[in-house]
């Protein structure tokens, strides 16, 4: 494909248009069912599978776009892994469109984001992304979009019943611990992408900078201080949804999904960016700026719980300006800066 792209197409262009076919398959999941608790038309499974197929194959034309033209450069990995990383919570709510999840998006978005952020972790310690025979940016993808695939078939209400009905074979199996509670076939896929793919991956990246760490006779401490600010942003989203006085996780898992996404964009991106500018290992404060608005929400949440289930702003508000605080003015006029910066030297 990169020999029929004329040799003048910028790589940001490819990029950009790639993170754009995932930002549209979203809009779709949205229009169709705005909580992702209702079944879509089936077309639109099959416009998701598509559409991740396309962002997976831009994704991976564009660098070798980049070393055909000679115009690789830190800022386009800067570019490119940063829209990998909001490119986690569109795909995530394009999934929990096909799988009917509703709420559990959230939980699907970080068994994304945690591979991904401790990769990138990985590469700012030993210089070199390391991915394993069978990884998330190729085999993970292609399930995702055969999976959409698949549902254009069966029906979102596939995934969403419980498993039982989805797999009659797993009726002979005795399970008198699980005879009376339902679960849905998406929380058997959750917990099996989890125990097969997010622990195994985060225990190789974890090896493999303790390994370089200690080679350099430096601290494991300073390195995974490095991981805190993922943590703090995970708790902290944990801890609005577990007190939120309106259920946001259930009633506006796309604005939900879309801040917090934002919020891991930025920073991923700074943490690129500290492995670029070859800034010291440790944890970097400012990587706590887009963190501070969730401070908001979550005291709004316990007035909620103290004034009985009555807010002082309402929740939907604090999501548009969660969105808004974590996309505008800190990932993107973080990303801005760097693009003025450089092309200034």
């Amino acid at each position: 494909m990169r020999h029929s792209l004329p040799a003048l197409d910028a790589t940001f262009q490819i990029t950009l248009t790639g993170f754009s076919f995932l930002v549209l398959s979203a809009l779709l999941g949205y229009i169709c069912s705005p909580h992702l608790d209702t079944a879509p038309p089936r077309w639109v499974h099959l416009a998701h599978g598509l559409l991740l197929f396309l962002y997976q194959t831009f994704d991976a034309v564009d660098g070798k776009q980049a070393r055909r033209t000679s115009s690789s450069s830190p800022l386009g990995e800067l570019f490119d892994h940063g829209c990998d990383a909001l490119a986690c919570a569109f795909e995530a709510l394009a999934l929990g469109s096909t799988l009917m999840c509703g709420g559990w998006t959230l939980c699907f978005w970080v068994v994304a984001a945690v591979p991904f952020y401790l990769a990138t972790w990985e590469h700012f310690f030993t210089n070199t992304l390391i991915l394993p025979t069978i990884n998330g940016p190729t085999e993970g993808l292609m399930l995702i979009y055969v999976s959409h695939l698949f549902t254009f078939f069966t029906g979102a209400e596939w995934w969403a019943q419980d498993f039982r009905k989805s797999l009659p074979f797993f009726g002979w199996i005795p399970l008198p611990f699980l005879s009376e509670i339902e679960i849905p076939l998406y929380v058997l896929v959750l917990i099996l992408m989890i125990v097969c793919a997010v622990i195994p991956t985060v225990r190789s990246n974890v090896s493999n900078v303790q390994e370089v760490v200690e080679a350099r006779k430096g601290s494991m401490a300073l390195a995974l201080a490095m991981i805190l600010p993922f943590i703090v942003l995970l708790a902290g989203v944990a801890i609005w949804c577990y007190l939120s006085p309106s259920s946001i996780m259930r009633n506006q898992p796309h604005l939900l999904v879309i801040g917090t996404g934002f919020n891991f964009g930025y920073l991923v991106g700074r943490m690129i960016l500290a492995h670029l500018c070859d800034e010291p290992k440790g944890l970097k404060s400012g990587m706590f700026m887009s963190l501070v608005f969730l401070c908001f929400p979550i005291a709004n949440a316990l007035i909620a719980k103290i004034n009985d289930g009555s807010p002082l702003v309402d929740e939907l508000v604090l999501l548009l300006l969660y969105c808004a605080y974590t996309g505008e003015p800190e990932h993107f006029h973080f990303h801005t800066c760097v693009l003025n910066f450089t092309y200034k030297i």
